[in-house]
């Protein structure tokens, strides 16, 4: 299973700013290294079969132009594939359109890193509301699926869904939630705003 704080500790975390076409938009970046090579990697990302075991059931077609769908959450199109070291999509839910992109390297000591950038256009008022654990906190779920699959275990949907309202689960959430707003502070935000939204994402997420 999960060891909750060894996997969040894992992740680095960034908060960064981009100009886009549509104006300024807010570009979170995480990474984790896992224990196998970049071959499996980029397959564990990208094959049709092995993404339900980690993250969600997909259906489309995984090559750029394509349009994807996973089952619940996000769709969108395959804007550029570049195998086995990076691909980009356009992330779309709830008629809001934002940007993924994904890279793969290998690390100095072998081993191999799964770094994701999400680019997104947030208003203000959410920003402040919620922060970046918003999104930040589902990714960090995202990562620590990634890890126990190429460890060798998994979790059902079913399962999944159990473990994130059992007492580990809301533990992840909370600690997921700070480091976001410890990445916010450094990012430039005051303490005071970051551990405010700090609180509210996590009330969201818990269903509190």
């Amino acid at each position: 299973m999960i060891d909750v704080n060894h996997q969040i500790n894992a992740v680095s975390r960034t908060i960064g700013t981009r100009t886009l076409a549509a104006g300024e938009a807010r570009v979170l970046t995480l990474s984790q290294s896992y224990d196998t090579d970049l071959d499996d990697l980029w397959d564990a990302c990208t094959n049709i079969d092995r993404l339900p075991r980690w993250f969600l059931p997909i259906t489309g077609e995984l090559k750029p132009g394509g349009r994807y769908q996973f089952d619940g959450n996000a769709g969108g199109v395959i804007e550029r594939c570049d195998p086995p070291t990076s691909f980009a999509v356009t992330w779309e839910m709830g008629g809001e359109v934002s940007w993924v992109e994904v890279r793969l390297s290998t690390d100095p000591d072998g081993r191999s890193r799964f770094a994701l950038e999400h680019v997104a256009h947030v208003q203000d008022e959410m920003w402040a509301q919620f922060g970046p654990g918003a999104v930040g906190i589902g990714w960090d779920g995202m990562l620590a699926g990634l890890a126990l699959h190429l460890s060798g275990e998994s979790m059902s949907t079913d399962e999944a869904q159990a473990w994130q309202v059992s007492a580990e689960g809301r533990q992840f959430t909370l600690v997921s939630s700070e480091k976001w707003a410890e990445a916010n502070i450094a990012a430039g935000t005051p303490e005071q705003a970051a551990r405010a939204s700090q609180e509210a994402v996590s009330k969201f997420y818990l269903g509190e």
